[in-house]
């Protein structure tokens, strides 16, 4: 099966995607393009998986770049292969040849690009690192490699949707602590529950932070199993593991 790659126009002629799980080598629970090795799939079958999103994006293996993602918001330059992953949650790169990627299964992956600066930017954002500001580090990255905020695109992949994200009272409580016009970001569920809408919090930092432009692709990962993984419904399936979901994007 080839591959399905999610694209935007508005990230122009820059070589990016989100890829969905079709047309990856893994089978049981991980079936298709798991790209995480951190999941208890087979070390050989990710690296096959891998090896096809960089052909797709026609770099080397090892220009697939990433980091060791722990749900922060610090941002790295990548001008070539991190073979010691730094502990962060984006990338941001001039570099020709080099294609950062985020994993996800319900996080946001945001791929950013300036076409007329020649920067782009990787981030994988939950509703912590979102929370912390690490799309708004992600841009202010950018801009020290020369890119204009106004000019940087910012297109959200596919992510959980707010239908499927119920969350309790200390959830909601953090993001009031910070600011208390978030709630519009909640809908009441079900007795104390709230359905948090991530992808349009995401939307709302990004031009809270002055992109040009910011769009979601509309894609949720829990409802459509055939094409993503999501960890939230691995959880309700009671599943051992679930797999991860690759964005990549290069000049």
């Amino acid at each position: 099966m080839t591959l399905e790659i999610l694209t935007s126009d508005h990230l122009g002629s820059i070589r990016h995607g989100f890829f969905t799980r079709r047309g990856g080598a893994s089978s049981g629970v991980f079936e298709g393009l798991n790209c995480g090795y951190g999941s208890s799939d087979q070390t050989d079958i990710v690296h096959i998986n891998r090896t096809r999103v960089a052909d797709a994006m026609g770099v080397p293996v090892d220009h697939l770049v990433g980091v060791h993602q722990i749900h922060s918001a610090n941002v790295v330059e990548a001008s070539g292969p991190l073979p010691d992953k730094p502990k962060a949650d984006a990338m941001v790169s001039k570099t020709p040849g080099v294609a950062l990627s985020v994993l996800s299964a319900d996080c946001q992956p945001v791929l950013f690009a300036d076409t007329k600066a020649g920067v782009i930017g990787a981030a994988h954002a939950g509703w912590r690192g979102a929370l912390d500001g690490v799309l708004d580090a992600t841009v202010d990255a950018m801009e020290r490699l020369g890119a204009d905020r106004k000019n940087i695109a910012a297109v959200i992949g596919p992510c959980i949707s707010q239908s499927a994200y119920e969350v309790g009272p200390e959830f909601f409580e953090d993001f009031l602590a910070q600011d208390r016009s978030f709630d519009r970001f909640f809908a009441q569920g079900v007795g104390d529950r709230m359905l948090f809408d991530l992808p349009g919090f995401g939307l709302s930092r990004l031009r809270a932070a002055g992109v040009g432009v910011a769009e979601w692709t509309r894609h949720c990962t829990y409802a459509d199993a055939q094409r993503f993984y999501s960890y939230r419904r691995t959880t309700h399936a009671k599943e051992a593991d679930y797999g991860r979901l690759i964005a990549a994007i290069s000049l």
